[in-house]
């Protein structure tokens, strides 16, 4: 397990009667982006908190960088970083403060601290408001402080929890290139994302759904195996087209994308184009197969309601 960062078998989280983590089953390999897609409630920040050691798992073995979690919790907390959606920050303290006092939170000594907090305002182009108060910074800013925050002591393994959701499009792709930047430094990255272009980035992917573990391996193995269930259709009267589409048993979604219809097959369906026609949708229509996508992945993860077996045999298919 040396070159895996996160090794997770069974792990299980229950409130009451309610399990918000079902059995969940994890190899992350380490200098690799890892991601978790999922829609809100689907687990994410559950399983986030028990590899940080921050939730105790009802059941199920972890260990992260080798080390076992929740017990050897404190001495991971130092190899770790951990940014939240909502960036933990202090408003009233400026930027450099918020550093500093992280760096005593970290255990770090104080010339350590300054020489650190040095060289990442230059990182993340926040040298020149070192003195201004985080409440006063854009969504954009206070995203780039709040990772070298998490970055301050130099850790070994990121977890990020949805860090994108509150800001615009040229601020997300740019921190998405700072994520690479610190893989390339030989960092592991754990992010997870509802944003579908986001997930297509990391080089693995999870996908979870009502707690429990769908999908997970490479987005384009993943969408490779989904080849031949997605047909897109052109033509007139789409909304009409896509109202007897939805009729069909076999059909798994019908979602309009600009001018053309995109539909997905469940599993075992062959001809999809010729089943299509043979429903006589609509006059003058055209329909091919198409590549699928990462939105189609999703899809059919969480609607197909396929089974463990049935989701480990497709992933064999697609990697072989």
């Amino acid at each position: 397990m040396t070159d895996t960062a996160v090794y997770a078998r069974g792990l299980t989280r229950r409130f009451g009667d309610v399990t918000a983590v079902d059995a969940v089953n994890l190899d992350i390999p380490r200098g690799q982006i890892y991601g978790f897609l999922g829609p809100n409630g689907s687990g994410k920040t559950t399983t986030i908190r028990m590899l940080c050691g921050l939730l105790t798992p009802s059941a199920g073995d972890v260990s992260v960088l080798g080390l076992t979690v929740p017990g050897e919790a404190e001495t991971l907390r130092h190899r770790i970083g951990y940014m939240t959606q909502k960036f933990s920050l202090y408003d009233d303290l400026t930027v450099t403060e918020n550093m500093h006092f992280m760096g005593r939170v970290y255990g770090m000594t104080r010339g350590a601290t300054r020489a650190r907090t040095r060289a990442l305002l230059a990182d993340y182009d926040l040298a020149d408001m070192h003195d201004r108060r985080a409440g006063d910074m854009s969504g954009g800013q206070r995203q780039r402080l709040a990772l070298a925050v998490a970055t301050l002591h130099d850790p070994d393994l990121l977890f990020l929890d949805e860090p994108t959701s509150a800001v615009d499009p040229e601020n997300r792709r740019d921190f998405w290139e700072k994520l690479f930047d610190l893989v390339e430094q030989g960092k592991t990255i754990l992010v997870s994302t509802h944003y579908m272009d986001e997930a297509e980035r990391c080089h693995q992917l999870a996908i979870l759904d009502e707690g429990v573990l769908r999908r997970q391996g490479q987005p384009a193995q993943l969408m490779a195996a989904l080849d031949g269930r997605v047909v897109e259709i052109r033509g007139r009267d789409l909304r009409e087209v896509r109202t007897r589409a939805l009729g069909m048993p076999e059909l798994l979604s019908a979602a309009q994308q600009g001018l053309q219809l995109r539909v997905l097959f469940a599993p075992g369906v062959t001809d999809p184009v010729g089943r299509l026609r043979a429903a006589d949708l609509g006059r003058d229509l055209e329909m091919q197969v198409t590549a699928a996508s990462l939105e189609d992945v999703f899809v059919a993860a969480t609607l197909a309601g396929e089974s463990a077996g049935e989701r480990t045999a497709e992933h064999a298919g697609a990697s072989a």
